[in-house]
């Protein structure tokens, strides 16, 4: 059963790290090579979309990392889960301070009322999720590696 935990927790994981890995270095940058205010749209509507999915994902993986790490305390690779929900537990104070103020401010922005320092204020939003995306990978290899 806990081998079961460890893959399925390992791959919810894996995946949530392909999302936004992907959200920083693919979907953005297409969104910002658009011409005209389209990235500013596709923005909004990836935060509207995101914004509702992957908070519950944070929270499933965090809650999947520690009952892994409860069941498996007196298991080899112990000590790397619990390290990896550490830095689980950091992307998501991570986000709740640095990037959901300005993915709550821009999911609401149209060409009508968005601030004129929206461009600078996504650019702000793409510097704290390259950090978060590193956070979170370290998170998974640490999980792969408890589970090898």
């Amino acid at each position: 059963m806990l081998h079961a935990l460890e893959v399925f927790t390992t791959v919810a994981v894996g995946v949530m790290v392909g999302v936004e890995f992907s959200v920083a270095f693919f979907v953005n940058p297409i969104l910002d090579g658009l011409p005209g205010d389209s990235a500013q749209h596709g923005r909004s509507h990836g935060a509207r979309l995101l914004g509702g999915v992957m908070p519950l994902w944070y929270l499933t993986s965090l809650v999947l990392v520690g009952v892994w790490a409860g069941a498996g305390r007196h298991h080899h690779g112990a000590g790397l889960v619990a390290s990896a929900g550490a830095l689980l537990i950091v992307s998501v104070v991570m986000s709740v301070l640095l990037l959901v103020p300005i993915n709550n401010r821009g999911r609401t922005w149209t060409a009508e009322n968005r601030p004129e320092d929206w461009k600078e204020q996504m650019n702000r939003w793409d510097r704290f999720h390259y950090l978060r995306v590193a956070v979170i990978v370290a998170a998974f290899t640490l999980l792969a590696a408890a589970v090898a």
